[in-house]
């Protein structure tokens, strides 16, 4: 009865997953969120017809303010924070930090923005061109930093609760759950905001995904203090007397240069970079560069008319959700991390050639994202979980918070060049421009991955390459 009494509700299958899906639904919101514009990207290049008056090059400038704040300094200040203060208090900062700056993108974008005392006062007294993407465009910046801080909590939170058991699986089934955000943003984009050619497109459309955008967020925070509720009990329950604040493994200001000159660390990181730069800012056009490259045909699925590239969009997410479980979960049995981060590698590089030079055949567009979509499950699956054996706990929250840190200062300044590739050059050449970007950022994580993999070899002790299951 006593050892019963002492189990920990972290040995509960039952409730360890129920803790994820708690930790997941705040950052499906979050994806969810940040793609609302992806999929009608091309909605800019017309800006006259959209009542915003946003262009290609604002919504490049609004997609790189997600990361401003978290580039210059905020991301690695949070992150410290984070592992002196805990994932609890932190973490509900930053997701209230995230709700609140989803709720000023949505006012921007509202039908009431325009006559506000908020449009006159960033028109008339600070002089801004275009109110609503300035507002917009700090909402975003606020939005950024309390996503990718919630995002570390979230990842922490599951090393904490699955060290030694299914931890690939469980980040990758997060990550899933996550990019479902994305599929769904995909989908619905085409069908509230108008793409057809020569339509005006009012700001009450422009506004209605961050509406929806806007009430999973809250959804979102309600389940983060279900999460909270169910990390004090385990921390009470902890017979070793664990918490967040444990004064033997309390987080020191020190340890930031410890990381940092972690060689390991530093190859994950440029890794990381590289790798998502040319996913998510590809994203962000999507529809942009694969209108132009494979046609577009009219599709009905469920009554509802989709174009061609909104069709292979999706594949995007729906391959992640499908694939990265099931990567996670091989590396947790079988181990191999750094021989899947060089695959995964060259499965984008080849996604991007086939994209950017492959027949204009929409048949190719298909292959092209579905081989993303693959590379884009298998090397977060191998690269999320490797973090925590080469970091102590502890330092866990610093240690993303730093590759986080690395990771926005691509995409920060990404998106902002491919936004001016696509207004100083609106032929079919520019998406091979853009395209040509994408292929050398994937040819850096190839390089970065074999070396990441040369040095596992000559390190065997870390295990980067043993299964995570004990």
């Amino acid at each position: 009865m006593i050892e019963k009494l002492q189990r920990n509700i972290r040995d509960s299958k039952t409730v360890r997953w129920a803790v994820l899906l708690c930790l997941a639904i705040p950052m499906f919101g979050s994806y969810f969120f940040d793609d609302i514009f992806s999929m009608v990207s091309q909605i800019f290049n017309n800006p006259e017809l959209l009542k915003l008056g946003w262009d290609s090059e604002d919504y490049g400038f609004y997609g790189g303010a997600y990361s401003s704040l978290c580039v210059f300094g905020g991301l690695i200040i949070c992150g410290m924070l984070l592992d002196k203060w805990g994932v609890r208090f932190t973490g509900t900062l930053f997701v209230t930090l995230m709700l609140a700056g989803s709720m000023i993108i949505t006012y921007a974008l509202s039908p009431a923005f325009p006559g506000s005392i908020v449009a006159a006062f960033a028109g008339n007294t600070l002089g801004f061109e275009k109110p609503s993407l300035a507002t917009a465009y700090a909402g975003c910046a606020l939005f950024g930093l309390g996503s990718e801080i919630a995002g570390v909590a979230v990842t922490k939170s599951i090393a904490k609760w699955f060290k030694g058991k299914e931890m690939a699986l469980a980040m990758g089934l997060q990550l899933a759950l996550a990019r479902l955000g994305t599929a769904i943003a995909l989908l619905l984009a085409p069908m509230v905001i108008a793409t057809k050619q020569n339509a005006d497109i009012p700001l009450s459309e422009s506004n209605n995904m961050a509406e929806i955008g806007l009430f999973l967020m809250i959804v979102g925070f309600v389940t983060w203090f279900v999460f909270i509720s169910f990390d004090k009990r385990s921390d009470k329950q902890s017979a070793s007397g664990f918490t967040d604040e444990n004064e033997d493994e309390k987080f020191r200001f020190s340890d930031v240069g410890k990381i940092l000159t972690n060689r390991h660390f530093i190859l994950i990181a440029l890794l990381c970079v590289s790798f998502y730069c040319c996913i998510n800012s590809f994203k962000r056009f999507a529809d942009t560069i694969l209108e132009p490259r494979f046609g577009e045909v009219a599709i009905s699925l469920f009554g509802v008319e989709f174009k061609t590239s909104s069709i292979m969009m999706i594949l995007l997410p729906v391959f992640t959700i499908v694939f990265t479980p099931l990567f996670g979960s091989t590396i947790d049995s079988k181990g191999k991390a750094t021989k899947w981060l060089m695959i995964g590698s060259v499965v984008v590089l080849f996604a991007h050639l086939i994209i950017a030079f492959a027949p204009g055949i929409q048949l190719f567009g298909f292959v092209g994202l579905s081989l993303l979509g693959v590379g884009y499950s298998l090397v977060p699956a191998a690269m999320w979980p490797s973090v925590t054996k080469i970091v102590p706990e502890s330092k866990l929250g610093t240690a993303y918070s730093l590759i986080f840190w690395i990771q926005n200062i691509g995409l920060l300044l990404v998106p902002v060049a491919v936004g001016k590739i696509f207004k100083t050059d609106k032929s079919q050449s520019s998406v091979v421009y853009a395209e040509l970007l994408f292929i050398a950022l994937a040819g850096m994580a190839i390089v970065i991955s074999l070396a990441l993999k040369k040095s596992s070899q000559n390190h065997p002790e870390l295990k980067l390459d043993e299964p995570n299951k004990s």
